[in-house]
């Protein structure tokens, strides 16, 4: 065992009074593995393991390429080949994380949503990497869809075709078969895919789909224009952004550079990052003279998933345009509420705000964010058609989420609609259409009468006002010191009971969506709390008191929060 004196291993240079030393570091080379170690005597215990081992260098060799080798995943039915360290996107060319599978199942959702509404359909996968999501609508979905999957990288377009064969699709590349998959009968072939190797926005500049799913690593923006551009009238766009740090006002100057948009950490952070996409989205689609209907938005901890239905006219691009509002946002007590409309300036702005925050505290106590997506964020009748569809299809890991969706749209505690999963089962309630788009069309894609498209104008109209109301409030934010809450569900009720929409919200386990202001939400989780006591008492139901003293203590308690946690927040 020789010592080396070459740059082979990088040592750090150490700095001996103003001079910085250059000297290489001696070192040991292993003859099994080629590792580099400083210390003879740890060179000679790392030698000693491989022998205990029985390693040698030929069987070291073989295990590392053993190790190398190509792994074959399963996902719903659907095989793939990846490449090793498939899950690090620094070490990698086709990247699979097998945490978005809930991604990849709601998506899959709603293109077979979309299919029983016409068919064929032409969608395209833009990033492919693996090939797992276009692979798994040509495979369970059949003749109804037509799938391109396109990868600029060509280890990527490679390993697509490769996962092709293995799940015995045809691969089509510039309109003719390829020539590698003629060991595969056409008996035996489920489909055809198109595989491209080609530039997103050029690929969605020369052709049109009717479905097109944006999952670049990252944020989107740099591809909403291209994907609104030829993109079919009625057609869905999905897309899904994973700069999470951004979104969630981790990085501030990032969310200001990519989507326009000024945030700060909030306790409805999620549903501020959903609003945020969305709104990016609805300004890329009225720049091409297209609106849009969003038919669901889900941000969980590591995406944020946002669908939208494309409209086709300048009429449907200004309803859009109009719908993207700036949010004025306490710092204090967390109160929000959208800029009204209009040019005017107003004097005192504070006084949209239903609290008081500003008149009793010196200096600026709210922020203006946005600009947002200030309607709807879900579609109920698209929402129970998906449901339908994820149970067809087996698929149980997305059936809560989208129960909890629909519960949310509706603004319905769960309880309310306790039939609805006996419904579900039996295909009735679920697979009707209450999408009211949907309406305006025929199967064909020809259009009705204009009356008929009057009459959905009105119904839309009518539901627009029993529109989910925006944000949420989360109960453990809003607790009062020396007090225990009540549990979550009791507390839904009391608020039910009490005259106000009410539900849950897929953004936050703890999170309740209400129309009721914050003082009307604070009193009643005063009044259904119980005193913390200590000593071993029993503990019971606190006694009715007055209104004043109610709004009193819930005042101290938002002072006395706000002083506690203000500097750290902000």
């Amino acid at each position: 065992m020789c010592i080396c004196h070459l740059a082979c291993r990088p040592i750090k240079p150490t700095i001996v009074g103003e001079q910085i030393s250059s000297k290489l570091g001696a070192h040991y080379h292993c003859i099994i593995c080629s590792a580099t170690i400083t210390r003879r005597t740890d060179m000679l215990g790392h030698v000693k393991r491989h022998v205990n081992k029985g390693e040698t260098k030929s069987r070291y060799i073989a295990a590392s390429t053993a190790k190398s080798s190509n792994e074959i995943l399963k996902e719903t039915d659907t095989d793939i080949q990846v490449f090793p360290n498939y899950s690090i996107p620094q070490k990698t060319d086709s990247y699979f994380n097998p945490k978005m599978k809930l991604n990849r199942q709601l998506i899959f959702c709603t293109l077979a949503a979309l299919a029983k509404e016409r068919k064929p359909l032409e969608c395209l996968d833009a990033f492919g990497a693996t090939g797992i999501m276009g692979l798994q609508w040509a495979k369970h979905l059949g003749d109804a869809v037509k799938v391109t999957i396109n990868d600029l990288n060509e280890n990527s377009v490679t390993l697509i075709q490769k996962n092709c064969h293995l799940n015995k699709l045809k691969v089509v590349v510039d309109s003719e078969e390829k020539e590698e998959g003629d060991a595969l009968e056409e008996d035996d072939t489920l489909g055809d895919i198109q595989v491209t190797r080609m530039d997103a926005n050029v690929l969605m500049h020369l052709r049109s789909f009717d479905f097109i799913h944006l999952d670049p690593f990252g944020t989107s923006v740099n591809y909403l224009d291209s994907a609104f551009r030829n993109v079919r009238n009625l057609g869905i766009v999905s897309v899904t952004s994973t700069d999470i740090s951004s979104l969630y006002a981790k990085a501030q100057h990032v969310a200001r550079r990519h989507y326009g948009c000024n945030i700060v950490r909030t306790e409805y952070y999620k549903e501020l990052a959903a609003r945020i996409v969305v709104a990016a989205v609805a300004r890329a689609a009225a720049r091409c003279n297209k609106g849009i209907e969003v038919l669901f938005a889900v941000a969980l901890e590591h995406f944020v998933l946002v669908v939208v239905r494309v409209l086709r006219g300048p009429t449907s691009a200004d309803e859009t345009a109009k719908k993207i509002q700036y949010l004025i946002h306490c710092q204090w007590c967390e109160e929000r509420i959208f800029q009204k409309d209009g040019n005017m300036v107003e004097e005192n702005p504070y006084r949209q705000l239903p609290c008081n925050c500003h008149g009793s505290m010196p200096g600026k106590t709210a922020i203006e964010l946005g600009p947002l997506w200030s309607s709807s964020l879900f579609n109920t009748g698209f929402l129970k058609r998906m449901l339908f569809e994820s149970l067809h299809h087996s698929l149980d890991d997305i059936q809560p989420l989208v129960k909890t969706l629909i519960f949310e749209s509706e603004c319905a505690p769960q309880s309310q609609c306790s039939n609805l999963s006996k419904q579900e089962e039996n295909g009735v309630f679920i697979k009707t259409t209450d999408d009211t788009t949907v309406d305006i069309y025929s199967a064909q894609g020809k259009r009705k009468s204009s009356e008929a498209m009057i009459n959905t104008a009105k119904k839309q109209k009518v539901e627009a006002s029993a529109a989910h109301p925006p944000f949420y409030y989360n109960i453990h934010r809003h607790s009062i010191k020396g007090m225990n809450m009540p549990k979550l569900k009791k507390f839904l009720c009391c608020l039910s009971q009490a005259g106000f929409r009410v539900s849950r919200t897929h953004f936050d386990p703890m999170g309740i969506r209400t129309d009721a202001p914050l003082m009307q939400f604070k009193s009643i989780l005063l009044k259904y709390s119980t005193p913390t006591y200590t000593g071993g008492q029993s503990e019971g139901p606190m006694q009715s008191a007055s209104e004043d003293t109610v709004a009193d203590r819930v005042e101290m308690s938002v002072k006395d929060k706000a002083e506690a946690s203000g500097c750290r927040r902000w």
